[in-house]
């Protein structure tokens, strides 16, 4: 019997490749697509799909991210795999953390997606050791400490020093050092330059609740 697969991808482009990787395999059935992840948990609650392709930023801002955790939590049989083009710092993590499957890079991983879809319905736990390397400014994104990211992504709000040392639970003397250090190792010379690349790398992004 063939797996049921359910896509949650808001992009044609990305969306029609998997599809056409699912059709072409006898191991796998396409269920669904859909391009909002707040579905997905209606749609696991009614047809109950084996896996689960899942992008992180899906439409009207849903999260992939918070709509798998839900689905863990309460369809834990469900395997999930998270598939995004982005190399936010934390997503890996988080991922783990609440226990996805699989994470896969749309670009540049070694293997491909059906064979992590293979593997993952097997039992395994294929992630990537790290990030995709970015280059911003004169450094990487692979340079900034995950405190430096952790005070990149709150930059990225607007708010103030005091406001992000709040969240954080820093001083503001040393969210100013980390915004110091971030901008040296750059070589931006405001914060907003810094921020505004940092944003449309796909770097640091902040989730809107």
């Amino acid at each position: 019997m063939a797996y049921k697969v359910l896509i949650v991808e808001d992009q044609d482009i990305p969306r029609e490749l998997f599809e056409i990787y699912i059709r072409s395999s006898a191991d796998f059935e396409h269920l669904l697509s859909i391009p909002n992840a707040s579905a997905a948990v209606s749609v696991c609650r009614s047809s109950k799909p084996d896996l689960i392709l899942m992008d992180v930023m899906t439409e009207l801002d849903r999260s992939g991210l918070d709509a798998a955790e839900e689905i863990k939590k309460q369809f834990p049989e469900i395997k999930i795999i998270i598939v995004t083009s982005m190399p936010e710092y934390s997503w890996l993590s988080r991922a783990r953390r609440i226990g996805v499957d699989s994470f896969w890079y749309k670009d540049g991983q070694k293997d491909s997606l059906p064979e992590v879809m293979e593997r993952t319905m097997a039992g395994e736990h294929i992630y990537p050791d790290e990030t995709p390397l970015v280059r911003i400014g004169c450094a990487t994104n692979r340079e900034f400490t995950e405190r430096e990211l952790d005070v990149l992504k709150e930059l990225t709000t607007g708010d103030t020093n005091a406001e992000i040392a709040a969240r954080l639970f820093i001083s503001v003397a040393t969210v100013k050092s980390h915004i110091q250090h971030l901008l040296e190792k750059t070589g931006f010379k405001t914060r907003t330059e810094l921020v505004s690349e940092a944003r449309g790398l796909g770097i640091v992004i902040k989730e809107r609740k």
